[in-house]
């Protein structure tokens, strides 16, 4: 499976970390963010990592090369920040197949192998890997429903008015059927071309999309609580899986 990655934000909410680098380099526990993405992705099994680029591209291609861990790296641009289905067609040449996407803002300690495998193994037209959250933090995202059955039924962004505290987390497989519904998504009321609205396309037109409950965390590293919040939640991590006789000092 080839993995996509968005990458082009210029990430003004967690100024000044982003002062003089672009979102996805911003470090969390020693690691640029996208460093921790990276990682998740080869560990799934990603053939290739197609990266989207755009504000201060120089300083991500400089940083990684045409590799990482083994895995190559494609960059494709994104001229001008339009919104994720804009960003996600500039890779729209690069991907063979089914495809994971990964926001490159997020950390992840979660069950990303469940979605990947529901894709492999169900040949879902999508998976995507959801989280509830409190309600009144849910407008801060892409919120969904879902039936009985565990079916995505809408999805909606950054809604004044959530309809659930269901949200995408920033993980997903897809067919090469998002493209499509992507090149048919008009401007939002933000003026972006929606990700949200290319998935809702995709449900009218009778596609399943399978929701899968996150286990484990994960951090959008939005504002930079955020970021401190990853390195905390990390930080655990890490001490939890510690040598007792280290943490003990025997």
């Amino acid at each position: 499976m080839n993995a996509v990655v968005l990458a082009a934000g210029k990430g003004t909410r967690l100024q000044p970390l982003t002062d003089d680098r672009p979102k996805g380099m911003v470090e969390v526990a020693g690691k640029p963010l996208l460093t921790h993405c990276f990682d998740r992705l080869v560990d799934l099994g990603a053939d290739e990592l197609i990266v989207v680029v755009g504000h201060m591209k120089e300083v991500i291609i400089d940083h990684y090369g045409d590799t990482f861990g083994g895995v190559p790296i494609t960059y494709t641009h994104q001229r001008e920040q339009n919104g994720l289905a804009h960003a996600l067609l500039t890779a729209e040449e690069h991907v063979d197949g089914d495809f994971m996407l990964m926001l490159g803002d997020n950390v992840f300690e979660a069950n990303l192998v469940d979605v990947v495998r529901r894709q492999r193994e169900d040949r879902a037209d999508a998976a995507f890997l959801v989280e509830e959250v409190p309600s009144d933090e849910a407008s801060r995202y892409g919120v969904c429903d879902t039936n009985k059955f565990g079916e995505i039924t809408e999805v909606v962004e950054k809604p004044d008015d959530p309809p659930s505290n269901l949200v995408l987390t920033g993980f997903y497989t897809f067919t090469p059927a998002i493209f499509h519904a992507c090149h048919l998504v008009q401007p939002s009321d933000r003026g972006e071309y929606e990700l949200s609205d290319a998935i809702d396309l995709l449900i009218q037109s009778g596609r399943t999309i399978d929701a899968i409950a996150l286990d484990g965390w994960r951090v959008d590293v939005g504002y930079p609580d955020d970021r401190d919040e990853a390195e905390r939640r990390l930080q655990g991590a890490e001490d939890s899986t510690a040598d007792p006789t280290e943490v003990s000092g025997n």
